[in-house]
């Protein structure tokens, strides 16, 4: 199948957050042809009771290193997850590749302490890389590991971090989280709608972008997820399950589609998948050829052009600091069972 695509306009991207979290519009779109201009802060009035809320409460680690050779030549690392059963060691994007060679040790900068040795390739672009230092320290000198897109870190790191973080272990935030406040929360709670939470290690899985050009012969990296006994019941019991943004989904579908509340997914949703679970996905505006869109797409089928159009028209803003949608999964049959 094609790997889904459209303009994205550079002035459309968001450099930063909204100046208040739930101030960030709100599309919203619950069947073919119905479109509503909101905002997040309305999510509330959106929900039912009955209805689950499902967050993911990941944590963020400041996993952007920029280091430095023995020459003094400029580095940099972005620690992905520790390789397990070798401590110490971490799976790493590491730039530049080709002149960091095994073995090359490198320091914080200006005669800082060595604090990484790059190891050797792992493929499509991955190095193994040994910490120096306590990993505490490591990540001391590390910084939010923003999109590439995004031309400055916030000031504040936190607004790259949800309200409900709890969980170290992520290397890029799931960002439609970012939107949801405390109050926002205590609103739906109050109205009858549960939330509940899962567990997804944000990773190159979800934001490697889709070079091939079928969108079956892209490799989906393996992300940690823990899904509690807790959520998948009140899952199975609930009116609907809206899922706080797309590592939500791919928790919550592949804990039901294995079994298993514990593992590490490879799930690549596209085309025609069997929704097990979600029922409305609450999600940011994605970037052209990714996974992410490609899982929207299976979602709510060929209408996403349409909401992209009509929220690109109406001055959404995009990507990880923009604007969010909200909206409802095409109607192909009910849902399977968990």
């Amino acid at each position: 199948m094609d790997v889904p695509d459209y303009d994205l306009p550079s002035e459309a991207i968001a450099q930063e957050p909204s100046a208040q979290r739930d101030a960030a519009r709100l599309l919203v779109s619950m069947a073919e042809g119905d479109i509503d201009h909101r905002h997040v802060r309305d999510l509330p009035d959106l929900l039912e009771p009955g209805d689950v809320l499902v967050v993911n409460t990941t944590r963020v680690l400041p996993a952007r290193l920029r280091l430095e050779k023995a020459t003094g030549g400029a580095a940099e690392v972005l620690l992905l997850e520790p390789v397990p059963g070798t401590p110490g060691c971490w799976e790493a994007l590491v730039r530049p590749g080709r002149r960091l060679p095994a073995g090359t040790v490198l320091s914080a900068p200006d005669g800082g302490r060595a604090l990484v040795e790059v190891g050797e390739e792992l493929g499509e672009g991955r190095r193994q890389v040994r910490l120096l230092a306590e990993p505490h320290d490591v990540f001391a000198a590390g910084v939010m590991p923003v999109p590439p897109y995004i031309e400055a870190v916030p000031a504040d790191p936190e607004r790259y971090q949800t309200v409900y973080a709890e969980q170290p272990g992520s290397v890029a935030a799931p960002t439609a989280g970012l939107h949801l406040t405390h109050q926002v929360l205590d609103e739906c709670r109050a109205r009858g709608v549960e939330v509940a939470a899962v567990d997804l290690a944000v990773g190159l899985g979800t934001f490697l972008p889709v070079t091939a050009t079928r969108a079956e012969d892209h490799v989906m990296h393996a992300e940690r997820y823990h899904v509690p006994e807790a959520t998948m019941a009140a899952c199975e019991a609930a009116r609907r399950v809206v899922a706080v943004g797309t590592t939500t989904v791919r928790a919550l579908e592949s804990a039901a589609a294995t079994g298993e509340r514990s593992g590490r997914s490879t799930l690549y949703i596209r085309g025609d998948y069997p929704w097990r679970v979600v029922d409305v996905l609450m999600t940011n505006f994605h970037q052209p050829r990714s996974t992410l869109l490609l899982l929207l797409e299976s979602f709510v089928g060929p209408r996403w052009r349409d909401l992209y159009a009509e929220a690109l028209r109406s001055g959404y803003r995009f990507l990880s600091f923009g604007d969010a949608m909200l909206v409802g999964r095409a109607r192909g049959g009910e849902r399977m069972p968990v």
